[in-house]
């Protein structure tokens, strides 16, 4: 055990590969223990992706990927727009309510930030933001996709943990709506402050004509999770045939509604999401290796009680989780934290009473901030490199952000029901 741990932080140190990071780590590991053959370690690289549940993730990323090319981004953007042109902080507020739209299409934050930053970044450095500013909005913002459905993380997380991907997806609604609300409030505050994009008098609130137009040429985008969320509560359909709806949806949208979705673009589409794609599932099935290991040496029982040992309120155990979870995120990437560390904390928080919905929620916010913070944020970097920002810069005009997507994590461990309430009332 004490090998696999140094190889895999030696390769971490070094900057290999994350996916080849643990299946480097979890092959040392079956050196060590001559009593298995290497047969068996690839027997579990291939049981880790031989699951109807996970088929749902490469449809997913095929359906938001064929959405941003259809014009609905476009779309999008312009009833964002609309509903903020009064706000203090305007651009950085249609940054905020564009994630939370988006989030119902992409299901990736690193996707999202990657979209906002070539498409908003630009004009928010021009209207006088700088440039850290404008690069940990688009950031943090990003996070919304953590929990509006139909989030990948969310899909990873029940398919390791056994747990229902159509409540997480329901649970995910309330806790989204939330974050966009608590971040357009810091994004006023901080604007205010710095007086960034701080609309004149003379600017009108939006007529209702004006609202309903926009909302018309957007309602494709805003109803799909929707239709997700009632297809799977009332079986029409599994989360698995759920992205294959997507991708039919996406492709019917594209061609027959906006007319904007080419031959050509149908084929980036498709590039992008085999790019895509091949990553997640390289890292899936090597985790595969790791994970066994880790069963085999009984890591799970041996940290449920040494967390047992520390507290027997799930509240300040959840605490102590996130805190490691903030720590893990900064340095290994949030789908390897999700395939890792789910089978690990989950069983000993069910044991003492938290429900697996909600523990969901908390853990793929908490995760995916990984995205988003110094040494190896896979969004940061993208964002930072798009906007030309240095990281230091960008982390301390971001610390605002940090501070209350951390607060209202802290309420939504307090207070369970701000999570579960809408699972149980769908769900009863």
């Amino acid at each position: 055990m004490t090998i696999m741990i140094a190889v895999f932080f030696i390769l971490l140190l070094i900057n290999t590969p994350i996916a080849f990071v643990i299946g480097l780590a979890g092959t040392a590991w079956f050196f060590q223990h001559p009593e298995y053959s290497m047969n068996v370690a690839a027997q579990r690289v291939v049981a880790q992706t031989q699951s109807i549940a996970f088929l749902a993730v490469p449809f997913f990323i095929l359906a938001g990927n064929l959405m941003n090319r259809t014009g609905i981004t476009r779309h999008l953007i312009s009833f964002s727009r609309l509903l903020t042109c009064r706000m203090a902080g305007g651009i950085a507020q249609v940054s905020v309510v564009l994630s939370t739209l988006m989030g119902g299409i992409s299901g990736s934050a690193v996707a999202d930030a990657s979209m906002e930053a070539r498409i908003l970044g630009p004009e928010m450095i021009k209207r006088g933001y700088p440039r850290g500013y404008a690069g940990g909005v688009i950031c943090l913002t990003s996070l919304i996709t953590a929990t509006i459905p139909p989030s990948l993380g969310l899909i990873l997380y029940g398919f390791i943990g056994n747990v229902s991907i159509g409540k997480l997806f329901v649970a995910g609604i309330v806790p989204g709506i939330l974050m966009m609300s608590v971040l357009m409030i810091t994004v006023s505050v901080t604007a205010k402050r710095g007086h960034y994009d701080i609309p004149s008098k003379d600017v009108k609130a939006p007529a209702a004509r004006e609202i309903l137009t926009e909302l018309r040429a957007s309602i494709w985008a805003l109803i799909f999770p929707l239709i997700l969320i009632v297809g799977i509560r009332f079986g029409f359909f599994t989360p698995t045939e759920a992205g294959a709806f997507a991708v039919v949806y996406a492709l019917i949208i594209g061609v027959f509604v906006y007319k904007e979705l080419t031959f050509k673009s149908f084929r980036a589409a498709l590039k992008d999401s085999f790019i895509d794609n091949g990553g997640i599932l390289l890292i899936i099935a090597l985790s595969g290796i790791f994970g066994f290991a880790l069963t085999d040496e009984n890591t799970p029982a041996m940290l449920g009680s040494l967390l047992f040992g520390i507290t027997s309120n799930p509240s300040i155990l959840m605490i102590f989780i996130v805190l490691f979870l903030v720590i893990a995120g900064m340095f290994i990437d949030s789908n390897v934290n999700t395939l890792l560390l789910t089978p690990i904390f989950l069983p000993v928080l069910i044991e003492m009473g938290v429900d697996p919905v909600h523990f969901g929620i908390i853990m793929m916010t908490v995760v995916t901030m990984g995205c988003m913070t110094p040494p190896v944020g896979t969004a940061l970097y993208i964002v930072c490199d798009i906007l030309d920002c240095p990281v230091e810069v960008y982390f301390k005009q971001t610390f605002p952000f940090y501070a209350a997507v951390i607060a209202l994590d802290l309420v939504l461990i307090f207070i369970p029901g701000v999570v579960m309430w809408l699972p149980n009332l769908v769900y009863s």
